[in-house]
């Protein structure tokens, strides 16, 4: 069987649980040496033995995003390692409290932005120039509807997915010369932790798994996806271009 990213180094955040796991996975059914960063070194241990199970190879890293120092380490490690870093998927965030906007506790606001936003510009700085040295350099960072909505209660939440979005657009504009390329992709309501503590009670039996979304997310991370700058909207399977607001009645 021809493994699509045969011997590519992938970094996946968040890779302990839910998406990111699922994406671990995929991208080592592809043939992908897989960095899989995460919280919990028991939950990692599990993802690397099912991944020697599909014939693929892990590094576990286990730290916080919010140990900012750690992801400049890992920048070094994987330069020592292997000179080079061909794809990275920004997938771990925090939904944070579902509260008034005036509610948000400092803790809670500074939270969401160091793990939602500040991580995700850390892991830009420290992985942008291993990104340039693979032949195509592709990342991927999951956002959410809601960034797109003024959505009463998710304010904490949405604001920081919509820094992100400019985030990537940005640098996805800046690197549109080179061999990278820098998307989002944008799952929708799929059964995972954060949907059961946004909607607590509620069945989510019918919604995707994260095994249905993984290979979407694999997709865009290919070397043939010349798409930069996008949004991939998975309830939908399409990619959407920014917009600029529309004229109000």
């Amino acid at each position: 069987m021809t493994r699509r990213l045969q011997d590519r180094i992938a970094v996946v955040t968040g890779a302990s649980r839910g998406i990111g796991r699922a994406v671990a996975l995929e991208l080592a059914r592809e043939g992908a040496h897989v960095l899989a960063l995460g919280r919990t070194t028991g939950a990692l241990e599990e993802l690397d033995d099912e991944i020697r199970a599909l014939g693929g190879t892990a590094t576990l890293v286990p730290f916080k995003l919010s140990d900012l120092e750690a992801i400049d380490r890992l920048g070094g490690a994987i330069h020592e390692r292997w000179g080079k870093l061909d794809i990275l998927v920004g997938n771990a965030g925090v939904l944070g409290p579902l509260t008034p906007v005036g509610h948000i506790r400092s803790r809670q606001w500074n939270e969401l932005i160091e793990v939602n936003l500040t991580a995700n510009w850390r892991l830009i700085r420290s992985l942008d120039p291993l990104l340039r040295r693979s032949d195509a350099g592709r990342a991927v960072f999951l956002t959410s509807g809601a960034a797109h909505k003024a959505t009463p209660y998710w304010g904490g939440y949405a604001v920081t997915k919509a820094a992100l979005e400019m985030l990537v657009r940005t640098w996805a504009a800046e690197i549109g010369q080179t061999n990278m390329r820098a998307n989002l992709f944008s799952p929708g309501r799929v059964q995972t932790r954060m949907q059961k503590d946004a909607f607590p009670g509620q069945d989510l039996s019918g919604l995707p798994t994260p095994a249905d979304v993984a290979p979407a997310i694999v997709a865009t991370v290919l070397p043939e996806t010349t798409r930069n700058g996008q949004i991939y909207r998975f309830d939908e399977q399409r990619w959407l271009a920014a917009q600029p607001p529309a004229p109000a009645d």
